[in-house]
């Protein structure tokens, strides 16, 4: 059995199936194909009930920062923090979520999987506000840097928890 990762996320290093891949397959399996699906992709799939902890957790490791510096660029309480990085508690508002990818210099490819996992709508680059927030992923900003170009648009800045929607 290969080695797969902390908290049901798959080691990328010994494990070079794609997403993309996987989707193809699915593409052409049949119900009946599901069984022999799951024991071919077992170390492939994320089998931990908490996707989201799981992704950020990968992430946050990666950069070598720690889950009280990304609350911390993200300015959200640590304490309420956690709990959203634990998926013990979660937030209507997309911005907060936003937040914590930019503190931890997400790419906008990994943050739009971290809205997907966390239950929210990705980056639509049609909505105006979103391809501001698109081109703040791009250029590698922090939250506060963000939110003086959405300002620059005339865009309400990312929200934090607390605020009113």
């Amino acid at each position: 059995m290969m080695n797969s990762g902390y908290d049901g996320i798959p080691d990328r290093a010994a494990d070079p199936v794609t997403t993309s891949s996987l989707e193809k397959t699915l593409r052409q399996a049949k119900p009946d194909d599901l069984a022999q699906f799951f024991a071919d992709q077992q170390t492939s799939l994320i089998r931990d009930r908490r996707p989201f902890m799981a992704y950020m957790d990968e992430k946050i490791k990666a950069r070598g920062l720690t889950k009280q510096a990304v609350l911390l660029a993200a300015d959200l309480p640590e304490k309420y923090g956690y709990r959203l990085l634990e998926e013990e508690r979660h937030n209507r508002k997309r911005d907060v979520y936003l937040r914590i990818c930019y503190a931890a210099g997400l790419s906008l490819k990994e943050t739009q999987q971290a809205l997907r996992l966390a239950g929210h709508e990705k980056l639509y680059a049609r909505i105006p506000r979103d391809a501001v927030l698109i081109v703040g992923f791009n250029e590698c900003m922090n939250v506060d840097a963000v939110n003086e170009l959405l300002k620059q648009y005339d865009f309400e800045p990312l929200k934090a928890c607390g605020e009113n929607e």
